[in-house]
């Protein structure tokens, strides 16, 4: 585990000066993107922190995905599109596919293992599933009957998982289109009858190293959402049997909540939160409480670990993407 991990931050040559929402490493790490409310991807040379730009959707973008040859950067707008990019093109290239993929924001994206699915889901709560090599849509999942969240592939590659608004995690066949079962994350819900509001929901799923554990994060005691009253929670189920394992909870983060989840190659989970603050908590299998809560300068909102297991970027409103170095176990 992390005996104490150093937060670095990046030159001011890498900051997008505007607030940036979604942050993607490329597989080889040479990269770093990050989608911002300007519209824009921006893309930065983790040696050096040359920055490039990249314009072409009509609305915020909420999710990327970089294929596992490190050649193409997919993102997902608010503007009903998917779309295509050549990862290490020249700054301000055009997108060489664009598909009209949902009806809606498109809130999150998924990679198969292999690299040869996407998977794209949003408020019209349908995920489909596309052809990454040529944008062919495949098939389509329904049942949620409310906006998609997160969206996670099991390593095996043979299921597709997705986390709603209510608090539901599906899991339906690859193959077939058939869903499996229903995973019930229905403590990361909260509707508050006075505000009429439908509150929290599965933000962030994520697998264990080992697969042995399915995570989904989000927050919890929501009892003011107007207010942003709640506090983050992960809740952790056995693969097997689809029960809840665990609850991981905090002390001391009011306000906040999980945005996304990692499953580290150590066995930790790590989970970058934000609302007031912004911190990475780092669990262990078999705890409750987070075994370290590292604050951020700034609330966070979306993270990517490198492809080394020691850097973690996270992407702040106040229009920086900085990194966070694990130090070596103690």
């Amino acid at each position: 585990m992390p005996a104490d991990p150093k937060l670095a931050h990046l030159s001011g040559d890498l900051a997008a000066e505007v607030p940036l929402i979604a942050c993607r490493f490329d597989p080889a790490g040479k990269f770093v993107f990050a989608t911002a409310e300007n519209r824009s991807i921006y893309r930065w040379e983790l040696t050096g922190g040359k920055r490039a730009a990249f314009t072409a959707h009509d609305s915020w973008v909420f999710d990327l995905a970089v294929t596992p040859d490190g050649q193409t950067l997919i993102s997902a707008g608010g503007d009903d599109q998917l779309l295509w990019w050549s990862a290490a093109a020249p700054a301000e290239s055009a997108p060489v596919r664009a598909v009209k993929a949902h009806t809606g924001w498109i809130r999150a994206l998924a990679l198969s293992p292999d690299g040869k699915w996407l998977a794209s889901g949003g408020n019209d709560r349908i995920v489909r599933l596309w052809k990454v090599a040529d944008g062919e849509k495949v098939r389509e999942f329904a049942g949620a009957e409310r906006d998609i969240y997160s969206l996670a592939f099991h390593p095996a590659g043979q299921w597709l998982l997705a986390g709603d608004l209510d608090g539901k995690i599906r899991q339906w066949s690859i193959a077939d289109g058939a869903l499996v079962r229903t995973f019930d994350a229905g403590a990361l819900h909260t509707y508050e009858g006075g505000q009429q509001v439908h509150y929290g929901g599965v933000r962030s799923l994520a697998f264990s190293f080992d697969a042995k554990w399915l995570i989904g994060g989000g927050l919890h005691k929501g009892t003011n959402p107007l207010g942003n009253v709640q506090e983050p929670l992960a809740l952790r189920f056995e693969w097997e049997t689809g029960k809840i394992a665990r609850q991981h909870v905090t002390e001391g983060n009011p306000n906040e909540r999980i945005w996304t989840l990692y499953g580290h190659a150590q066995g930790f989970l790590i989970a970058a939160i934000g609302g007031l603050k912004g911190a990475l908590l780092f669990w262990n299998e078999g705890e409750d409480k987070p075994f370290h809560n590292f604050p951020l300068p700034k609330s966070a909102r979306g993270m990517s670990v490198h492809s080394d297991g020691i850097q973690i970027a996270t992407t702040h409103h106040d229009g920086k993407l900085r990194l966070t170095r694990l130090a070596a176990k103690a």
